[in-house]
C-alpha cells in the first residue's frame, strides 16, 4: 500500500479545477489595450511627418493645357553704321540693362565727318553773310524770299542736314540693348568692317508668355483676367503664377483645341521654347475652409484628416467637397453644421497612411504657395 499526503490531493484537485474553467468571452467594442500599451511603450519614437497650415479663402478650380513658352522681345541688333569694330563688350549668355553699349565701333572717321560738315557750314555762312550784306546796300530791308534764295545758293540748309546725319552716325557707333535681356549670340569681333551687318542677339527673359493649347469644351470656362499657374518639367514643385491676358477666337478644326494666352513674369529658370503644362482659373469658389489635397485620407470609407496637436497626432473624420487636384475644400458636417477644421489648424501631409490615431510625431511644416 501507497501512502499519499492529502496536500498533494489538496493541490492535484485546484489544479485540475483551473485548467477545466473556460475564458470570459470577447466585448468587440472593447478597446484594444494591447495596442495601447504598445503605443505607450513606443511613444519616444516620434514619426516624422510634414504639415501644412488650413486656410480659408478662395478655392480655384482650374483647366488644365500644354502649350509652348515664347519672350515677348528677342531683338537681333545690326551695325547702322559703316565703321570697324573697336570693342565688343559682351558675351553670350551675359546679362544686359537697356541702353547698356554692347558694341563699339572706331570713332574716329565718323568724328571727322562731323567736323568736316561743321567746316562746311562755317564757310557757307560766311558766304550766306556776305550776299545778304551786299543786298542790304541796295535794299533797306531784304525780303524774306531773298533770304531764302541765298540759303539755297550757298548750300546752308544742306549742310544743316548733313550736319545731323553725321551726328547721328557719330552716335550709332556705340550699339546699345533696347531692353534688359540676355544675349543670345554675339555675332562680330574687334577689327570686322560693319556696314548693316547683324551685330548681337537680345532676349527677353522677363517678360514671357504661353500660347497654351485648350479643348473646345473647357473654353467657355475661362475668361480673361483670370489666374494661371505654368510650370516646366525642369521644376514641376515651382509653378510660377501668371494671367490669361487673351483667349483667341479661333478653334483649330483638326485638334478641335483654342488657344489662350498666359502673360507672367521669368523667374530665371524659364526658357522660350520651353514646353510647359499650365493650369487655368476656371471657377473659384471663395470663403472656402481649405486642406492641401494630400492631407485627405479614407479609413472605413470616410474621409479624414490627421491634425498636429502638441506633439501628437489626432484624426477628424470630414466631410471633403469640390478639389482641384492640389487642395480640397472642407465642408460642414451635415448632422451638426459645423466645419471641424479651422484656418490655422496645422494638417499632416506626408507619411501619414499608417499613421494611428495620438501617435507622437516630429513636424517638419512645408512653406505653402500662392498656388491652387
Amino acid at each position: 500500500m501507497v501512502f499519499r499526503p492529502r496536500y498533494l490531493c489538496a493541490v492535484a484537485l485546484v489544479a485540475s479545477t483551473a485548467c477545466s474553467k473556460k475564458p470570459d468571452p470577447v466585448d468587440p467594442n472593447a478597446p484594444n489595450t494591447a495596442a495601447t500599451d504598445s503605443n505607450k511603450a513606443g511613444s519616444t519614437l516620434a514619426l516624422p511627418v510634414v504639415g501644412e497650415t488650413v486656410r480659408k479663402g478662395d478655392l480655384v478650380l482650374t483647366v488644365t493645357a500644354t502649350g509652348q513658352i515664347r519672350t515677348d522681345a528677342t531683338s537681333t541688333l545690326k551695325a547702322e553704321t559703316a565703321g570697324t569694330v573697336q570693342d565688343v563688350l559682351v558675351r553670350a549668355g551675359d546679362v544686359v540693362t537697356r541702353g547698356q553699349v554692347l558694341v563699339r565701333l572706331d570713332p574716329k572717321p565718323l568724328d571727322l565727318e562731323v567736323a568736316s560738315v561743321q567746316a562746311q557750314i562755317k564757310t557757307a555762312e560766311v558766304n550766306y553773310s556776305t550776299d545778304i550784306a551786299a543786298d542790304s546796300a541796295f535794299e533797306k530791308g531784304v525780303r524774306p524770299e531773298r533770304r531764302a534764295f541765298v540759303r539755297a545758293k550757298v548750300g546752308l540748309d544742306g549742310l544743316q542736314i548733313a550736319l545731323d546725319k553725321a551726328k547721328l552716325a557719330r552716335e550709332k557707333a556705340e550699339i546699345v540693348a533696347p531692353f534688359d535681356g540676355v544675349v543670345q549670340s554675339v555675332m562680330v569681333a574687334a577689327g570686322d568692317h560693319v556696314n548693316g551687318n547683324d551685330v548681337a542677339t537680345i532676349v527677353d527673359l522677363k517678360n514671357l508668355r504661353v500660347e497654351a493649347q485648350v479643348l473646345e469644351h473647357d473654353l467657355p470656362l475661362l475668361r480673361k483676367g483670370g489666374e494661371a499657374w505654368v510650370t516646366i518639367a525642369a521644376f514641376p514643385d515651382k509653378p510660377v503664377r501668371g494671367t490669361i491676358s487673351a483667349i483667341l477666337p479661333l478653334v483649330d478644326s483638326a485638334t478641335r483645341a483654342g488657344r489662350a494666352v498666359i502673360r507672367m513674369n521669368g523667374d530665371g529658370n524659364m526658357r522660350p521654347g520651353m514646353y510647359a503644362d499650365v493650369r487655368l482659373e476656371a471657377t473659384r469658389l471663395p470663403n472656402r475652409i481649405i486642406v492641401p489635397a494630400a492631407a485627405v485620407i479614407e479609413r472605413d470609407n470616410r474621409p479624414l484628416v490627421f491634425i498636429a496637436q502638441n506633439g501628437i497626432a489626432e484624426w477628424v473624420y470630414v466631410h471633403a467637397g469640390r478639389s482641384n487636384g492640389r487642395e480640397t475644400e472642407i465642408l460642414a458636417d451635415s448632422a451638426s453644421g459645423v466645419i471641424p477644421l479651422k484656418a490655422g489648424d496645422i494638417v499632416l501631409t506626408d507619411n501619414i497612411i499608417t499613421l494611428s490615431h495620438q501617435a507622437p510625431i516630429k513636424l517638419t511644416m512645408k512653406k505653402s504657395g500662392d498656388q491652387p
